[in-house]
């Protein structure tokens, strides 16, 4: 956790996380929030633009959703670094949802704000229910694999901005070879100035990081675009965006196309929390801070309702304003109040600003400020190290470039879904030994030295016993009973890491019980963390007295009973 007084605490998560921070916020950390703010604010803007006319709405109603957006998260996230504004594949998965309902442009900003609004309640009550817990069995690696593959899904349509001709449509491949096709229609001037900024980029950040390089390539590129007059050199400008100022409007819509729309809107909601939640975590690790998941959940629902309310669309947390706001030194929710303030002066009086911007240099803001997701290294590591992770995070990878975001995103989790079942299913049932000179019992793979007592075979499975793995728990416990020399009469199960036992594992032990007692082997238990009496847990093993409190207890047990005879 960090220790910077702005962060997030795990109370102002649990409670209102604006309070938290907002209570302890340094003003010496305004300077650079106001400047992440007018970094993320110069990319907002523009994309604004693009990403309305992904989602085939008019391009005031952005405006109306960037700073409800921004304000909105501020309040309720926990998140010091995530941007939250419209997003490619919210804006893909919101046109793709509302035209199977109407083909009509008329109506696609009224069913679009209805689908916000829908998938921000979704998500709300997944919050306040506290489902936040489904982010946990999204794996480090389909997460990694996931974010390489949005990063270079942002990429290849932002190269289309530098190269001057149309992104194309498809998957990442077939948008790549369209620009490969187009190559005689590259702009000479557009590359140039692509590259360039690209260029400016990396110099400023690596020489002078201190300086918001993304704003002052922005203006530079403005102030280039307007003395140059690049528009007639066959560089494409922005161009001129229409003012608007939010203005709440319930989307007035008849009860069948509200119904129509929840199918939708719940994988909209599940496409819009994953990928925040996903952003929000890799800047948490990066800056030793932490997420709530749940919370996370209730903010990005907000968020949407209340876009929903004022008149816009989807959105989520942004991969390239998060990371451009950050590099530019944004520490704090307050670079989100502060965008949204400067988001709305610009939707209401200064929409011409951005008239001569070019959009190369857009692209080129967009393209290295998502190069941090880029993890080549991490790739790299999990094949040295780890094949099966490796394996995970190329498939998410994979199935983001070749079916994009969404069908990545259902592959990442469910490849976190199969790797969490497996490792459930399969736990250790380590052997145990005492080991030397202390009284702890040891798995006597990892301590070769643990002492054992012949006869008495001590095993403990290092995982919750559940349904769907306490068949193999049971065989590979017969399997050590088997193998071992001098043949047990006493087999010791050690349920320390079970805090309950549902009526499968019940059965399945009084089972193995009654092997065991075949083969005139007794079976004990240790580490037992419920009741015995009544109906309970181990009711049917009929000797209780075989329930001792840990491992220490059925070696003294057994040697006093063993002495006896």
């Amino acid at each position: 956790m960090s220790a910077d007084p702005a962060a997030p605490t795990a109370r102002s998560a649990r409670g209102w996380p604006v309070a938290g921070w907002l209570r302890h916020y340094p003003r010496a950390a305004f300077g650079k929030d106001s400047v992440g703010a007018l970094t993320a604010w110069a990319l907002i803007v523009p994309e604004c633009v693009a990403y309305a006319q992904i989602a085939g709405v008019p391009i005031q109603n952005a405006f109306y959703a960037a700073p409800v957006a921004l304000v909105a998260y501020a309040l309720f996230g926990t998140s010091n670094h995530l941007i939250v504004g419209a997003t490619s594949a919210a804006a893909v998965l919101s046109a793709s949802t509302v035209s199977e309902i109407s083909a009509s442009p008329g109506q696609a900003a009224t069913l679009s704000a209805a689908l916000a609004l829908i998938a921000g309640v979704i998500l709300i009550a997944a919050g306040v229910a506290r489902l936040g817990f489904v982010a946990d069995f999204l794996a480090a690696p389909a997460l990694v694999g996931f974010l390489f593959g949005m990063a270079l899904t942002i990429v290849v349509r932002q190269c289309a901005k530098i190269v001057g001709v149309s992104g194309g449509d498809g998957d990442f491949f077939a948008r790549a070879w369209h620009l490969l096709r187009h190559l005689g229609d590259w702009g000479a001037t557009a590359v140039a100035v692509g590259l360039i900024a690209i260029a400016a980029l990396l110099v400023l950040e690596r020489f002078v990081p201190r300086l918001p390089a993304a704003l002052i390539v922005l203006l530079a590129g403005i102030a280039a675009s307007a003395v140059l007059n690049l528009k007639d050199h066959g560089v494409a400008i922005v161009g001129k965006i229409p003012r608007a100022v939010p203005t709440p409007a319930w989307p007035n819509l008849p009860l069948h196309e509200w119904t129509a729309l929840i199918g939708g809107a719940f994988g909209l909601a599940l496409v819009v929390f994953a990928e925040s939640f996903s952003i929000s975590q890799q800047f948490a690790a990066k800056h030793g801070e932490s997420v709530d998941a749940s919370r996370e959940m209730t903010a990005m629902g907000a968020a949407n309702a209340a876009v929903g309310v004022f008149r816009g669309f989807a959105v989520s947390g942004s991969a390239s304003r998060s990371a451009a706001a950050e590099a530019s030194g944004a520490k704090t929710p307050m670079a989100s109040l502060v965008a949204a303030v400067v988001v709305l002066i610009t939707g209401a009086f200064l929409t011409p600003l951005f008239t001569d911007l070019p959009e190369p240099v857009l692209g080129a803001i967009v393209i290295v400020a998502v190069r941090g997701f880029l993890k080549v290294g991490e790739m790299r590591r999990y094949w040295r190290l780890d094949r099966l992770s490796f394996a995970i995070a190329a498939t998410a990878l994979a199935g983001v470039l070749l079916f994009d975001l969404l069908p990545g995103l259902v592959i990442a989790v469910g490849l976190s879904l199969l790797l969490f079942i497996g490792y459930a299913s399969r736990p250790r049932v380590a052997p145990l030994g005492r080991i030397p000179a202390t009284d702890v019992f040891g798995d006597t793979a990892l301590h070769p030295g643990a002492e054992t007592v012949p006869g008495l075979l001590i095993v403990r499975p290092d995982a919750q016993v559940f349904f769907g793995n306490v068949g193999r728990i049971r065989d590979d416990i017969l399997d050590q009973v088997h193998a071992a020399d001098p043949k047990p009469s006493v087999v010791v199960l050690d349920l320390a890491a079970s805090y309950g036992l549902g009526l499968p594992s019940r059965d399945e032990f009084a089972a193995l019980d009654k092997t065991l007692e075949q083969r005139g082997i007794r079976l004990w238990f240790a580490h037992v963390h419920v009741r015995l009496d009544g109906e309970d847990v181990l009711a049917e093993l009929h000797d209780t007295a075989r329930i001792l409190p840990d491992a220490d207890a059925a070696v003294r047990a057994f040697r006093a009973e063993n002495a006896t005879r």
